[in-house]
């Protein structure tokens, strides 16, 4: 007897993944590759530090980056303009942030906001959200996870909470 593991949403759930400044196109691949996966949108806020074009986006993402439900925004303003997300619908996830990822907000709607690999988010946008700074807990034997990983831990964690 086969067992369907396939993920099947059971009610309408919508997940953003934001990216603001990514530097490494095979992370952002991988990224694009999981937010398929998932069911979720990815947003790259510019500037990127890559080409759209780039040969490493496109192998890290497979014959699968065509599919990828993408946006891209010339800057964070315009994101939010277009977006409008609510203050209980973003999770910003840094590195100092004050609460576990595993306490994020369980709405129907959320957007998962992540800074670059090498600098993080800005301080424009981490105040302008503070209240909803998460951190996923590491040893001190490393300073950070790999974005990817990052954003597959809260990705998955986020529809946990809505699909236990």
């Amino acid at each position: 007897m086969e067992s369907d593991v396939t993920y099947k949403p059971n009610r309408l759930v919508e997940r953003h993944v934001v990216l603001v400044a990514p530097d490494v196109p095979w992370n952002t691949g991988n990224i694009g590759r999981t937010c398929l996966g998932a069911g979720a949108f990815l947003h790259l806020i510019k500037p990127l530090g890559f080409s759209l074009e780039s040969r490493e986006l496109k192998r890290a993402g497979l014959d699968y980056w065509h599919n990828v439900k993408l946006s891209v925004w010339d800057d964070f303003i315009s994101f939010q303009e277009n977006m409008a997300p609510k203050k209980d619908e973003v999770a910003l996830f840094t590195k100092n942030g004050s609460i576990p990822f595993w306490s994020m907000p369980s709405s129907d709607r959320l957007f998962l906001i992540f800074g670059s690999e090498t600098k993080g988010l800005s301080q424009t946008i981490i105040s302008r959200y503070k209240t909803a700074t998460y951190h996923i807990p590491i040893t001190n034997e490393i300073r950070c996870l790999n974005l990817s990983t990052a954003v597959g831990i809260a990705l998955y964690q986020s529809l946990r909470s809505v699909h236990p």
